[in-house]
């Protein structure tokens, strides 16, 4: 969903403040001034995960994908882990056909997946219309999946160019439509970097994060599932939003890849709240029996070479005031 942490791979925490530094000079300042949230009692639900994506709230339980797992797996509110489904790849964006089908981003494949009785299939072939990693997903009531991609590698650009010409100039993505019956198509070209999206209650309008844009992305969503009018929903500042959830006042929460919190946006950009987490915030969801619990994946990095090998991966909770709502 994510900027997975590939944003941060291998950042200590001098290094990420330098970046922080680069690309908004002002970025403690400007948190201070929005920030109207307050703070909020967070626990641990689960650890020992390696990096942990696109949160599902589905049939009682927080589905997710670990990458460095190579599965998909579920949680319950009492924090009993179980693996759902295995993979020969990494996984990201988790969704749900109408008849209860699970389909599953396929990263470096660029697939989505679908589950069958004896397993999973190739529901879709995104590899025309994706460049790099394909990543999150959000999918609507009749199925219909809006999935993004990296756009181009990411690593590389961070290795060999500052932080603040990534930022500026960087190639774009385009955001992917996959209709019910497998039909691919680009619904919204020209993005930076098409992360965590989410479709309000009514279905008119999706809601999608460029995490180097820095933004929100807003688009008036037909019934046939095409998006119009792009416009800026939200500004976020110094902030990377990466996976992102819709509660019931109708306004988003986003992980911050940059920092350890979720942050709560009204539309037009103003800070509602904000939740402390333990380190880095790559994913978030509403989920529990009211739909009032705001699951944190968190991790100090998704940098391959250190996650696969030392999961420090967590899920954390804190409870808000508004539930979940619409998709995912």
């Amino acid at each position: 969903r994510a900027l997975p942490g590939f944003f941060v791979r291998a950042i200590n925490a001098a290094e990420r403040s330098l970046w922080l530094a680069q690309i908004a000079p002002t970025a403690t300042l400007y948190k201070q001034l929005t920030n109207r949230g307050m703070r909020m009692q967070r626990e641990t639900v689960a650890d020992r995960l390696y990096f942990g994506e696109g949160p599902r709230w589905h049939n009682g339980r927080l589905w997710f994908s670990d990458f460095y797992q190579h599965a998909v797996l579920s949680v319950g509110a009492q924090g009993d882990i179980r693996i759902e489904h295995k993979f020969n790849e990494q996984t990201s964006g988790l969704g749900w056909l109408p008849d209860g089908r699970l389909i599953v981003v396929g990263m470096a494949s660029m697939t989505l997946l679908r589950e069958e009785d004896d397993g999973f299939v190739v529901h879709a072939d995104l590899s025309a219309h994706a460049r790099h990693l394909c990543n999150d997903m959000v999918v609507d009531a009749d199925g219909r999946a809006y999935v993004g991609n990296f756009g181009f590698d990411l690593d590389d650009h961070i290795r060999t160019r500052s932080a603040e010409v990534v930022m500026k100039d960087h190639p774009k993505a385009d955001l992917v439509c996959v209709e019910p019956d497998g039909r691919v198509h680009v619904a919204a070209p020209g993005l930076s970097f098409p992360n965590g999206a989410v479709i309000t209650p009514d279905g008119g309008t999706l809601i999608i994060a460029e995490t180097l844009g820095m933004c929100l992305t807003a688009f008036d969503r037909a019934e046939d599932g095409s998006l119009s009018n792009r416009r800026e929903w939200a500004h976020v500042g110094a902030r990377a939003p990466d996976g992102i959830c819709l509660d019931g006042n109708g306004n988003v929460w986003i992980a911050d890849a940059l920092s350890a919190e979720c942050v709560l946006f009204e539309e037009g950009g103003n800070v509602i709240a904000t939740a402390q987490a333990s380190q880095n915030c790559f994913a978030c969801m509403l989920g529990g029996e009211d739909r009032k619990d705001l699951f944190m994946m968190t991790a100090p990095s998704s940098d391959k070479s250190h996650a696969s090998k030392d999961p420090k991966g967590k899920i954390e909770r804190v409870r808000v005031e508004a539930p979940g709502a619409g998709w995912p």
